[in-house]
């Protein structure tokens, strides 16, 4: 009898060390910059969905109150059911002192929330225990970091973030820089003639959790992307309407790609040899041969703002903003296979670790929708919260993260 109460007890101990933008608004611009956001409480809070947990704070991991149970853990087999068998469930609302502008996993324990000019900061969390983990501001002091022209300290905009393959970097674009030697604020609706200031891209060591280099790019920076082979990180200028391409090797820029008008979305061959561009001011991808650096086009639909290489190679899927549709192009053939509807004004997009699955933030809609990649079916829409903007999937934990833009981050479990 001792020794079947000491293994239950055992097998109880295991099982709780395993938890852990309307169309075109305003124009072409993709509403980055819309006023400021309301306050929201300084420190960051869980709210498990199970009505038997307390909230608890982000600050240190999950505690639950005496005589609290915990909701049943899913069966290994359960969780290695594919993605599109499973459904999303909401399994934690993160808030505090955070405005995402988008959210992305490490791939290796980390995902982070980028906060634009309303917070100036990068908030990092556990993928397991959701506890928050370090606040990052984006104060820097650029003349350190190679740059003798800024002296003091600047401060940026975290607008989105891609991590180095190996999840070691994560690389932050910047909307603006605040400080001297810096202009007005960039805006959404702008030209190259527009005078604004070119901005950086932070480099967050995420060992240390400090920001350790910054490389200057074009203006109004939005979308990174890392080649898989870790040499290039690529970065979308909405308002030089261009690509900048920087060396990791020699830690700086090193090519500006023309694309088009107002530049976003990055999807990245998993071969390594081409990224495609969506140009959110007209209905293309523009596809940069990463070898050869030459540029070619191919039609798509009505605003595409994001953009998902299949795991494939063959398929690529891009949000269309202004046709509030989710595409799916065939690479082989060059034509677009079949649009979906998903809701009012599509936003970002993320795919499932097996590639069977692809998630849609509708940000007019306020919803969550799920689409199966193999005939774009849609397995699950769900009411999210208000103005949902961005999106990640983590493959360790087939947790979705979405970033509401007033204020929190909405956790799903997909198993």
């Amino acid at each position: 009898m001792r020794r079947r109460r000491a293994t239950a007890t055992a097998a109880v101990l295991g099982l709780v060390a395993t938890l852990g933008w309307a169309a075109l608004v305003r124009g072409p611009g993709d509403a980055d910059a819309v006023g400021a956001l309301p306050d929201a409480p300084r420190r960051g809070a869980v709210e498990l969905s199970d009505p038997r947990r307390a909230a608890t704070t982000t600050d240190a991991p999950e505690r639950l109150p005496a005589g609290a149970r915990r909701a049943a853990i899913p069966t290994a087999r359960a969780k290695g059911r594919p993605s599109d068998k499973a459904r999303l469930r909401l399994r934690a609302v993160i808030s505090g002192n955070i405005s995402p502008k988008s959210v992305a996993s490490s791939g290796a324990g980390y995902v982070t929330a980028q906060n634009m000019m309303y917070r100036h900061s990068v908030t990092v969390y556990d993928a397991r225990t959701l506890a928050l983990v370090k606040t990052i501001p984006d104060a820097v002091r650029l003349a350190k970091l190679g740059y003798p022209a800024y002296p003091g300290v600047t401060r940026g905009a975290p607008v989105e973030a891609a991590f180095s393959p190996d999840g070691r970097y994560a690389y932050v674009s910047n909307y603006s820089m605040y400080g001297a030697g810096f202009g007005p604020e960039g805006s959404d609706s702008c030209t190259p003639s527009s005078g604004y200031d070119r901005s950086f891209v932070y480099r967050i060591d995420m060992e240390g959790l400090k920001i350790d280099r910054a490389y200057r790019v074009g203006a109004v920076p939005k979308v990174v992307a890392v080649t898989p082979d870790n040499r290039y990180v690529l970065v979308t200028n909405w308002c030089t309407w261009d690509l900048s391409v920087i060396s990791t090797k020699l830690g700086r820029q090193v090519k500006r790609i023309p694309i088009g008008r107002y530049p976003r979305g990055i999807a990245v061959s998993p071969k390594g040899n081409a990224a495609y561009v969506a140009v959110m001011g007209g209905n293309e991808l523009v596809r940069v041969d990463l070898r050869r650096w030459t540029t070619s086009t191919v039609a798509v639909g009505a605003g595409p703002r994001a953009a998902e290489f299949h795991p494939s190679d063959r398929y690529i899927f891009v949000s269309l903003n202004a046709e509030g549709r989710v595409a799916k192009l065939d690479l082989k053939t060059g034509v677009v296979r079949s649009k979906v509807a998903t809701g009012r004004a599509p936003r970002s997009l993320a795919l499932s670790g097996d590639g069977r699955s692809l998630y849609v933030v509708n940000y007019e809609s306020g919803t969550v929708t799920k689409l199966r990649t193999s005939d774009m079916t849609t397995l699950q829409t769900i009411d999210a919260c208000y103005h949902p903007i961005g999106i990640t999937y983590d493959r360790a934990t087939k947790r979705v993260w979405v970033a509401c833009y007033a204020g929190a981050i909405r956790v799903y479990n997909d198993w």
